[in-house]
């Protein structure tokens, strides 16, 4: 590759192939971050095929979007969806840079920071389909508990659906009514993660509604970000 098309430092994001309306704080919206971001779409990636069909068949697309986006200057990738945990070793492997695939991430690194007792449940768009396989691939005990939104509410049909539209309040509630019914199930929930990169919107609305720790794909980017672009004192 000519140097003079490689981009300044910045983080790649591997995107799926949806239309559905992206709000502040969402993973698709540029301005949801305080640092570049560049992003590439992997085109058979649709919302359902990753989520309720476990990406079967896409790891090879992923991986050279990776790489591409690597090409051209990112210094490290994430995903577009939580549910990529499935890819974190191949694309790590694969790859020249670091890769956060997933906020699910954050499960192991939160769990000694809690009061004795106390453990991490996670909120996801789809809690049929994020199984123990997925919290094994981020080094998560098997047990962490789980809560799935309201597959026919708003935000699920809306975001799986890949609508055209979506109504933020309606979502909203959909999301906290999700993170209640975690706490209410399991009373020794200390701190929440929420799977789903369409879910930052309403993080504050649920750190509000269940008085919890809230971490989502942003806040592991932060994260990620600061230890990437580090520079050394002058």
């Amino acid at each position: 590759m000519n140097e003079q098309s490689i981009l300044p430092p910045h983080l790649g994001i591997l995107m799926l192939a949806n239309r559905f309306p992206r709000l502040p704080g969402d993973i698709g919206n540029p301005a949801s971050f305080d640092f570049p971001v560049r992003y590439r779409r992997v085109d058979a990636a649709s919302t359902q095929r990753v989520v309720r069909e476990r990406a079967h068949g896409l790891l090879d697309d992923f991986v050279a979007a990776a790489k591409a986006l690597a090409d051209e200057g990112a210094i490290g990738i994430t995903t577009g969806c939580g549910f990529l945990a499935a890819f974190q070793k191949d694309l790590a492997a694969a790859l020249h840079v670091p890769v956060a695939t997933s906020s699910l991430l954050q499960i192991p690194w939160l769990a000694p920071m809690l009061p004795a007792g106390r453990r991490v449940g996670v909120v996801t768009i789809d809690a049929d389909a994020l199984d123990a396989s997925y919290l094994a691939g981020v080094g998560a005990p098997p047990d962490t508990p789980i809560e799935g939104v309201d597959r026919d509410g708003e935000f699920a049909t809306k975001v799986l659906g890949d609508a055209a539209t979506l109504d933020r309040v309606a979502a909203e509630r959909d999301v906290v009514a999700a993170a209640m019914r975690l706490i209410t199930r399991n009373p020794g929930v200390g701190a929440i993660v929420l799977e789903c990169t369409n879910m930052p919107p309403y993080a504050a609305a649920v750190r509000r509604a269940t008085d919890r720790p809230v971490y989502d794909v942003l806040t592991m980017l932060d994260w990620f970000w600061r230890g990437l672009s580090r520079q050394g004192s002058a």
